[in-house]
């Protein structure tokens, strides 16, 4: 029997005693929503007569299913794992994520928002360059379409922040290190790509005198996002003119750390926690491929799964409509103790 005919979606709510985001979530995807909810839309639709006007409904950018993912290098595999994990979240909630990479340039990074903009996405999921980052073009973009910026934190632009505690994670590595052998030296690029980098040596420095030792910071020389052949070459000319003070060393990150092994080996010095071995090595960010190195890479690792479902969640609540004041949420890493340190 037809009940009150109703005119658009708000009102279809209203009387159906449901919200206007989950109706709208039904509509869009009626899998999304649980089996009981689903019930109680389907008897009111046919109680009422209603059916939503989907075209117009796609027009209207909130109400799309794109999801935008921005990394600054795909090919890096911390930012090939996020980015995997945040789509299949967005997958699973009914999205149609797309990923870009801004290659770490600037201008790569404008266009990939501007591609963007045109897709009329319902929310972008950004890991930005930066400091790099042209600071004028993000903010028009976050005030224009909603986004989540994760990894690297720029000002309190965006619908929130999400990301690993830098601080803490080189404070946790640095206080095994110091408990378990030699202090460690701290080796970082000169000019890094990464602005979690500074935050990183920072702490570093913060907690080698908190334990009563001085820091060594050593920096290469080398730019961009070919960490494994910076760390290479300038592990090799450290190692030759005996720029380490101890034998144990921290890396800023792993792919460095990577690079810093192979040099050991071409320089003929065992590498491990052992009482034969020369040098001790660790590494930060739980690289995918840390424990496949010889030896396997002792490192302080992202939570992974934790930070791309904060970040997902927090968008996704925001394109149905449940803002919240800004936030930064920074979550902390895990050690992970294998044979290089």
């Amino acid at each position: 029997m037809a009940g009150t005919k109703i005119q658009n979606m708000e009102e279809f709510a209203n009387l159906s005693g449901i919200s206007r985001p989950t109706v709208s979530k039904y509509f869009n995807d009626p899998d999304s929503v649980r089996a009981s909810t689903r019930v109680r839309i389907e008897a009111a639709l046919e109680r009422h007569e209603y059916r939503p006007n989907i075209y117009a409904m796609n027009q209207n950018r909130k109400l799309t299913k794109n999801i935008g993912i921005v990394v600054p290098l795909l090919s890096d595999p911390y930012f090939a794992e996020i980015a995997r994990n945040l789509e299949q979240r967005c997958i699973v909630a009914g999205y149609r994520p797309t990923l870009f990479s801004s290659h770490g340039d600037p201008a790569l990074e404008v266009q990939a928002l501007d591609t963007l903009r045109s897709l009329k996405p319902a929310g972008v999921l950004l890991a930005p360059l930066g400091r790099a980052s042209n600071p004028k073009a993000l903010k028009k973009f976050c005030a224009d379409v909603p986004t989540l910026i994760f990894d690297s934190s720029v000002d309190e632009i965006g619908l929130a922040f999400v990301g690993s505690d830098n601080f803490q994670f080189t404070a946790h590595i640095t206080d095994y290190l110091c408990r378990t052998g030699e202090p460690p030296c701290f080796f970082e690029m000169k000019t890094p790509a990464n602005p979690n980098a500074h935050r990183r040596r920072q702490s570093y420095i913060n907690a080698m005198e908190g334990f009563g030792y001085k820091p060594d910071v050593i920096s290469v020389e080398g730019e961009g996002w070919g960490f494994e052949e910076i760390g290479r070459l300038g592990g090799h000319e450290a190692l030759r003119n005996g720029c380490f003070s101890t034998n144990t060393i921290l890396c800023s990150n792993d792919r460095l750390a990577i690079g810093l092994l192979t040099a050991c080996y071409e320089q003929g010095m065992l590498v491990g926690r052992n009482a034969g071995s020369a040098i001790r090595v660790a590494g930060q960010d739980g690289h995918p491929h840390s424990r496949y190195t010889c030896p396997p890479l002792t490192t302080i690792s992202h939570d992974y799964d934790a930070v791309s479902q904060i970040a997902a969640e927090t968008l996704f609540a925001s394109i149905e409509g449940r803002i919240s004041p800004w936030k930064s949420t920074r979550l902390e890493g895990k050690l992970i103790l294998r044979d290089s340190a």
